[in-house]
C-alpha cells in the first residue's frame, strides 16, 4: 500500500534553492511565518497551522520571513495508495497548501503520532504508518468541508481562547462551561466531538507545549516550570510531560535542538 521513508522535527531558515525531492511528502508548520512557491506559479503565504505538500516531479520552495523561528515536523511517503489518493483529486499540486489547521500545537502531535508511542519511524509495520498517515490526512481534508465563519467554528475559537488562557491557574472546566453559557456535559461532549479531544485532554497538552517553549527558550529548572504552569510538584509534571510527549523532561532537553531521523536536520525537503 505504501511507505513512509523519512520523518522528523525541523527548525531552520528555510530551504537553499528550488527543490524536487521525487517523493510525496508533507510538513506540519508549527511555528514561524514565511513564503511557499512552485513553478505552477503558487505563492502562499504560510504559518502555524500550515499543511505544505510537496508532490514528486513538483519543483518548489518555501522560505520563513527574516528573524523568524521555524518549526516543523515532515513525513515523506510513497505508494500506489498515495497514487490513488493524487489520482481521486485528495491530493492537489494545484492546492499544495492547506492552512488554519489549528490549533496547531494538537495538530503536529497527531502527525508525530504517524510514527506510533516511540516517534521512531519504522518501529511499527510499514502498513500501520501509511494507514495512521491516511486517518491523519483525512482528518485534516474533512476540516476542510466545515465553513470557517460557522457556527461550530466559532463556538470552537471562543472555547480553546478560553481553556488556554492563564494555563497555570486551571480554571475549572465547569467555570469554561458556564461561560460558554452549557452545561458540564454538554461541553465536554460538544469539544470532543470537535477536535477529537477532551477539553481536560487539549489543556494538558497545551501546558506541555509551553512547558517544551520554555525548554528552548530558558535556562529554567523544571521545578521551576512546574511551579510556573501550576504543577502540584516537579514530579508530576514529569509524568504528566512523559504522558503527552512520550520522553521525560530530561530526555526531551537531551535532543535540543531536535533532528531528523534520516540525519539531515540541516535542509527541509
Amino acid at each position: 500500500m505504501g511507505t513512509i521513508s523519512g520523518a522528523g522535527w525541523l527548525t531552520h531558515g528555510g530551504m537553499s534553492g528550488w527543490r524536487d525531492l521525487g517523493h510525496h511528502a508533507v510538513a506540519f508548520v508549527l511555528r514561524g511565518r514565511g513564503l511557499y512557491e512552485d513553478e505552477n506559479s503558487a505563492h502562499v503565504v504560510v504559518g502555524p497551522g500550515s499543511l505544505i505538500f510537496s508532490f514528486p516531479g513538483l519543483r518548489h520552495h518555501y522560505r520563513p520571513d527574516p528573524g523568524t523561528e521555524w518549526t516543523e515536523f515532515y513525513l515523506i511517503f510513497d505508494g500506489p495508495v498515495i497514487d490513488l489518493w493524487e489520482a481521486q483529486g485528495l491530493l492537489n499540486r494545484k492546492q499544495p497548501v492547506i492552512t488554519g489547521i489549528t490549533p496547531p500545537e494538537v495538530w503536529s502531535h497527531r502527525f508525530e503520532a504517524v510514527l506510533g508511542s516511540s516517534g521512531v519511524l519504522a518501529t511499527d509495520p510499514a502498513l500501520v504508518e501509511i494507514c495512521r498517515l491516511q486517518e491523519v490526512l483525512a482528518a485534516v481534508l474533512c476540516r476542510l468541508s466545515q465553513p470557517e465563519d460557522s457556527d461550530d467554528s466559532i463556538w470552537l475559537q471562543r472555547a480553546r481562547a478560553l481553556l488556554e488562557t492563564s494555563l497555570h491557574r486551571k480554571t475549572p472546566l465547569t467555570a469554561v462551561a458556564k461561560l460558554m453559557g452549557t452545561g458540564d456535559q454538554t461541553f465536554r461532549e460538544k469539544f470532543l466531538r470537535l477536535t477529537g479531544l477532551s477539553p481536560h485532554r487539549y489543556r494538558t497538552i497545551r501546558t506541555i507545549d509551553h512547558a517544551c517553549e520554555m525548554m528552548q527558550s530558558s535556562d529554567l529548572l523544571d521545578k521551576q516550570i512546574a511551579f510556573n504552569l501550576g504543577f502540584c510538584d516537579e514530579f508530576y509534571f514529569s509524568r504528566r510531560f512523559k504522558e503527552v510527549t512520550g520522553k521525560s523532561p530530561r530526555e526531551f532537553r537531551a535532543q535540543l535542538p531536535r533532528s531528523t531521523v534520516d540525519g539531515t536536520a540541516d535542509q527541509a525537503f
